[in-house]
């Protein structure tokens, strides 16, 4: 028998569990209508469903339509069980989208959308609740068509001119052939179904049984039943137990076929089926094979994981809906946290998305939990399958962080006898993407089994971010070198060599901490939307206008949930019960007050000893620690940034823009030289004890400095670099740039009279069209403006490097790369600050002298002589004035 797997879906309310009770109704599957209200229904068979009366547990029926057997999936519809919804969709062949025709489309059906787009799933929609009063079909559909896809046709008057119009603006195949025969064949039809390029649209009331056999029969006639390798393949999509205790394997077959006692295995573990079930509502029935296109339930195996992919199938991508709110799990007086732990890990294996986390500073168990409604959930089954009553905290956003700039992180673990370095490049991703794992490294460095094991390294943790320690996303991390010992090196070594890259590379780089934000959508009255766009501002959120009809206005937006959890009941407060808010998770965001937060959480970084920073290197036969800023003074392998450099003579690193003074020490960059010029070394001479930049420029000092002595005194000074970071200057900049150059190259002059050194001051002009190159000597300094396409830095540097043996070169620039590069010309460096403070020093000095010459009492000739020579001076005026 053909088979189908169709999962139902919807927003809270929209009526899916009343469809599902209709369609299996009229297919004969059950033989009486179930109701919610009632809580007799045939899907709803946990008893806190029936008594809340929605859906939390995802469930299947079978039934058959003619030679189709199709397996029904009911998934969860309220926004708190998001997650065991998302993963339904990973098994389905086509989906069932519920809209109510009251409410039209809400905000978490807009997001069902968007998994459904993503996952790539055929939809069919049902438009119910359509016999209430003021629907409105040709308004629902226009609203449909605008806000969810322009493929979605009406299909209740198939066969007609205006169907098959309505279907020739969705694929160019089919206008083709209306517009050759005015007729379109089922078979393209279901091929654009198929495709996504139609979405059959149906009306109805599920509660009346209206429309839905003219559904089901829409469905028999317009899907295509998947084909499938004979290879065995299966995705498990969820783990649950039965009142025995037995451990369930849900999956789909996706190739082959399954038979009790086969063995199973994920290349880690292997394991025999002992039983396989296949389950319609309550009951289920066993079976000793069965084949693709099933979805079963088996036991015996203790290792799965839900989103797990076997034999020819893949594992899924982590789930797009995820919580954003973490809570402390308060135990009861008595009751050990550690013997509570394992139990609660059963919860988790069928909720994964619960993270659970025993932090031990803190001695407290967390969770990560979507909503108040899941918390209720949760306390019942604790209580009912354990017998403990827990409670929950008030709640905290769950934050992330990610990177801003490309950066190298070094891993090295290298205790006595065992040996590994890891290199990996970390560069910011797609917003969205989460963790992307490659790898871009030779197997002459490093052989592919050591590198397929720092991919599964990198793959099994959670890794923690630097600001807050929360985890890190939208980041690839790829594996660009490493080194093992044909000896020493244990798989456990690369294991704790990797987690040290990632985060030497964090500590290196630009974080960002982010928070999640809510997409929402809010109904109230007109008089109402100055006070909630208002609200919405100071919840440093964004909104719009979406609609209105003169009574009630509807706003669309986005905010985030730490300033919005709590709205829902402002709302209904002062709209007095009239105003409605919907709300979905629209993803992760730079955080609104990261500083605040930081200083919040009061993360340390180094102090956290399950996640260093730092690496282990090896000296006289002992290990010893070396911190995450000094590692790669000591790293075994070439800086990937180095090689790219040498290769393509391109430098990786931004440089530092005018606005903003990077000074980097004299220390700092001799490490970096160290780390790139000394460190191309073969294969030997690394293993070799590299001498330090210091060592190497400043070896012989007395003999350069005599050499240098006869030579001439140059100082570059980049002049904007310079007005941009002396904050007088750049005050006055803002309003007059043409002054704040005057007033620079005055002081300059000054200096220069002290210092009697040649003085070149160098600005950009690289942007004016036509330039050239063009020198002015103003008053006793030398003035350049650059040359069309040449900045200033490129200027000073080629001077550097064609005078740096004639003369003695100081550059002054606080330009951090460009520092760099005149380090490793060997010219002496001033920052633009320690450039102010020795103009000021000198200026100072000099008036200082000044004044105390002008202290200084004068000296006669006449008080220097002695009494006889004064005498003899006095006797020759005489006999002058005689004459």
């Amino acid at each position: 028998m053909k088979k189908l797997v169709i999962g139902i879906l919807a927003h809270v309310d929209a009526g899916k569990t009343t469809l599902s009770e209709g369609i299996l109704y009229l297919s004969g599957k059950i033989g009486k209508l179930g109701r919610v209200d009632h809580k007799n229904a045939y899907l709803d068979t946990f008893e806190l469903e029936r008594a809340r009366g929605i859906t939390i547990f995802s469930k299947q029926a079978i039934f058959e339509i003619g030679e189709t057997q199709i397996t029904l999936l009911d998934t969860p519809g309220h926004v708190d069980f998001s997650a065991e919804m998302e993963r339904t969709l990973q098994v389905l062949d086509y989906a069932i989208l519920v809209i109510s025709g009251a409410d039209g489309v809400q905000g978490h059906t807009k997001t069902l959308w968007r998994l459904l787009d993503m996952y790539q799933i055929p939809v069919f929609l049902f438009i119910n609740k359509m016999d209430q009063n003021g629907t409105d079909k040709d308004y629902l559909m226009r609203e449909i068509k605008k806000q969810l896809n322009d493929g979605c046709v009406e299909f209740e008057h198939v066969k007609t001119d205006h169907f098959y119009d309505q279907l020739a603006m969705c694929d160019e195949t089919m206008m083709e052939a209306y517009l050759e025969t005015e007729h379109i064949e089922t078979a393209q039809i279901k091929k654009a179904i198929t495709e996504r390029n139609v979405f059959p649209c149906f009306f109805g009331s599920a509660l009346k049984l209206e429309g839905v056999e003219q559904f089901m029969q829409g469905i028999a006639d317009y899907t295509i039943v998947p084909t499938y390798p004979n290879q065995f393949g299966a995705k498990i999509f969820k783990i649950t137990r039965d009142n025995q205790g037995n451990r369930l394997t849900h999956m789909k077959l996706t190739g082959g076929k399954l038979k009790v006692k086969d063995s199973l295995n994920n290349g880690i573990w292997e394991e025999k089926v002992n039983q396989i079930r296949i389950y319609s509502g309550q009951k289920f029935e066993t079976v000793n094979e069965t084949e693709a296109g099933s979805v079963l339930a088996v036991t015996g195996l203790s290792q799965t994981r839900t989103g797990e992919g076997l034999g020819i199938d893949e594992a899924s991508n982590t789930p797009v809906l995820e919580p954003v709110l973490f809570y402390r799990i308060i135990l009861p007086e008595g009751c050990d946290p550690r013997v509570m732990i394992p139990k609660l890990r059963q919860i988790e294996e069928e909720e994964p998305e619960l993270h659970l986390v025993w932090d031990e500073q803190l001695q407290e168990i967390q969770a990560q939990i979507m909503g108040e409604v899941q918390i209720e959930i949760l306390q019942n089954l604790i209580q009912s399958r354990f017998g403990v009553q827990v409670t929950f905290d008030a709640g905290r956003i769950v934050y992330k962080e990610t990177i801003a700039n490309a950066v190298e992180g070094v891993g090295h673990f290298e205790p006595l006898r065992h040996y590994a370095e890891v290199h990996l490049l970390l560069e910011p991703g797609e917003v969205g993407s989460g963790l992307m794992f490659d790898a871009e490294c030779s197997e002459d460095t490093l052989s592919k089994n050591w590198q397929r094991l720092i991919l599964t390294h990198l793959e099994e943790k959670a890794h923690k971010g630097v600001l807050t320690g929360s985890t890190i996303t939208d980041i690839k991390i790829t594996l660009v070198s490493g080194r093992a010992h044909t000896k020493h090196t244990e798989g456990g070594d690369f294991r704790e060599a990797t987690y040290r890259a990632v985060r030497q590379g964090l500590k290196e780089a630009e974080s960002i901490l982010l928070e999640p934000y809510y997409a929402f959508e809010l109904e109230l009255p007109v008089k109402m939307v100055g006070r909630a766009m208002t609200d919405i501002e100071k919840m440093h959120g964004i909104c719009e206008l979406s609609q209105t009809n003169g009574e009630i206005s509807v706003l669309v937006g986005s905010a985030p949930v730490l300033t919005m959890r709590n709205y829902q009941k402002e709302v209904i407060a002062y709209t007095k019960g009239l105003g409605r808010l919907f709300f979905s998770l629209k993803g992760y965001k730079p955080c609104h007050n990261a500083e605040e937060i930081i200083q919040s959480i009061g993360y340390d970084s180094e102090r956290d000893i399950d996640n260093p920073t730092g690496s282990v290197f090896c000296a006289h036969g002992s290990g010893f620690l070396v911190d995450w800023d000094n590692v790669k003074d000591y790293m075994h392998v070439e800086s990937y940034f180095q090689k790219k450099e040498d290769s393509t003579g391109e430098v990786a690193p931004k440089r530092v823009s005018y606005s903003e003074e990077k000074w980097i020490s004299l220390d700092e960059i001799d490490q970096i030289l160290n780390n790139t010029f000394y460190a191309n070394q073969g294969k030997k001479s690394a293993w070799k004890k590299r001498k330090t930049a210091h060592e190497s420029y400043y070896e012989d000092f007395v003999s350069v400095s005599s050499a240098k002595a006869n030579k001439e005194e140059y100082l570059l000074v980049d002049g904007y670099n310079v007005i941009h970071a002396w904050p007088e200057l750049k005050e006055l900049a803002d309003s007059n740039m043409d002054g704040a150059r005057m007033k620079l190259l005055d002081s300059l002059s000054n200096y220069q009279g002290v210092r009697r050194s040649q003085i070149i001051v160098v600005f950009d002009a690289y942007l004016v069209q036509g330039h050239l190159e063009e020198v002015i000597d103003y008053h006793n300094i030398h003035l350049v403006y650059t040359r069309e396409a040449q900045t200033a830095d490129q200027y000073i540097e080629k001077f550097a490097h064609d005078n740096q043996k004639k003369y003695n070169i100081t550059v002054a620039t606080s330009d951090g790369l460009q520092q760099i590069i005149i380090r490793g010309e060997g010219c002496a460096l001033l920052s633009a600050r320690e450039l102010k403070a020795e103009i000021e020093e000198t200026n100072e000095r000099t008036k200082q002298e000044y004044q105390g010459i002008q202290r200084r009492p004068r000296n006669y000739l006449m008080d220097t002589l002695s009494p006889e020579a004064k005498q003899r001076l006095d006797e020759l005026i005489k006999d002058e004035n005689k004459t």
